[in-house]
């Protein structure tokens, strides 16, 4: 369990991808510090390879695509 979480890992990436717009195959938001906090920055890494995903940081902020598709910057 991480240090000052109530949740274990596993329970917190369940949760997450539990969500609506994760089972939609939309886009997920979290606080990269909540993400230190919660499961550390190697387990949820190693959570989107295993599901396909991939994730973009900017401003302390991590995105989530709950999908397969390819990524392209627009801009």
């Amino acid at each position: 369990m991480a240090v000052g979480s109530p949740l274990s890992p596993a329970v917190w990436l369940d949760d997450i991808f539990a969500s609506k717009a994760a089972i939609r195959g939309q886009v997920i938001r979290r606080n990269a510090r909540d993400i230190e906090k919660f499961v550390g920055r190697k387990t949820i890494e190693n959570e989107l390879k295993r599901r396909g995903f991939q994730a973009v940081e900017n401003a302390g902020q991590v995105i989530i695509f709950c999908n397969r598709e390819p990524i392209r910057r627009i801009a």
